[in-house]
């Protein structure tokens, strides 16, 4: 694993013009259109890069792209691996071990989820302050590679709160309705059932969605500082009846861009 995290981290830098970026974005469902407010872009394909998989969802774009945001050099995931498309952990977390080793030290998660917290709305942009990791398998399980990160890594403060306080001011700055919750990991492809949506809130979350827990779970082992959104794209329990689509939940994440977009920009060039 460390060759081929090397091998693809040296292809990068020799493709990119300009510094390498400190910050890196991983763009959920129907929020890649960040790259949008990027300047200076580069893109990558994935296909073209070693050792990279290829997303297969539609609205995951699959482009490595570098360029600035807010003042600052970041990469941008545009379209992200999903451990239900039949990849391993491994690889569902590379391009993460890869960003570690360009020297990116803070992520940003972004994605679309599904609300159990009764506060919530369709449309509304939670911020992550913790999680629940119900996937089959952890993406530390097997070796462990020093170079990468400790043995036993702490999950405590797996969100940085400092990045959230800042967060929650410029949200208060610009008038946004911002959320905080707990995301809830799962496999997926299924839609969660009313009942487990029920589970889901009982035992602590407020949403759920089918990736961000293998990549957080990364990005700390590899001591970088996290921060998360979750855009609530529908709404589940036993008294919801109404059964949401693929396209649905894009529709409603491509509503919910300009406050993303804002959020996001701003802590980047904050921070």
């Amino acid at each position: 694993m460390l060759t081929e995290i090397n091998q693809t981290a040296e292809f990068l830098r020799s493709k990119v013009t300009g510094e390498m970026p400190k910050t890196a974005i991983i763009l959920g469902t129907g929020l890649g259109s960040l790259v949008d407010f990027m300047e200076d872009k580069q893109y990558i394909p994935y296909s073209e890069i070693p050792n990279m998989p290829v997303s297969t969802v539609e609205g995951h774009s699959g482009n490595l792209i570098f360029g600035s945001l807010g003042g600052k050099r970041v990469i941008a995931m545009q379209g992200r691996f999903h451990y239900y498309e039949g990849y391993n952990m491994k690889q569902v977390t590379f391009p993460v071990r890869v960003f570690k080793a360009l020297g990116v030290d803070t992520l940003f998660v972004s994605n679309a989820s599904g609300g159990m917290n009764k506060e919530f709305k369709v449309g509304d942009v939670m911020v992550i302050t913790d999680h629940i990791n119900l996937f089959p398998e952890n993406p530390l399980r097997g070796k462990n590679y020093n170079e990468l990160g400790t043995r036993f890594p702490a999950m405590i403060d797996a969100y940085d709160p400092q990045l959230i306080e800042l967060a929650d001011k410029i949200a208060e700055e610009k008038g946004l309705r911002l959320m905080h919750g707990v995301y809830v990991g799962t496999t997926g492809p299924t839609f969660e059932t009313p009942a487990e949506y029920e589970y889901f809130r009982i035992i602590g979350g407020d949403a759920v969605g089918m990736s961000t827990v293998p990549e957080v779970i990364v990005a700390r082992h590899a001591s970088m500082r996290v921060f998360g959104v979750s855009v609530i794209t529908d709404l589940g329990g036993k008294d919801i009846k109404d059964v949401p689509s693929h396209e649905e939940v894009q529709q409603a994440a491509v509503k919910a861009q300009p406050t993303v977009v804002s959020l996001i920009t701003e802590v980047v060039k904050r921070s």
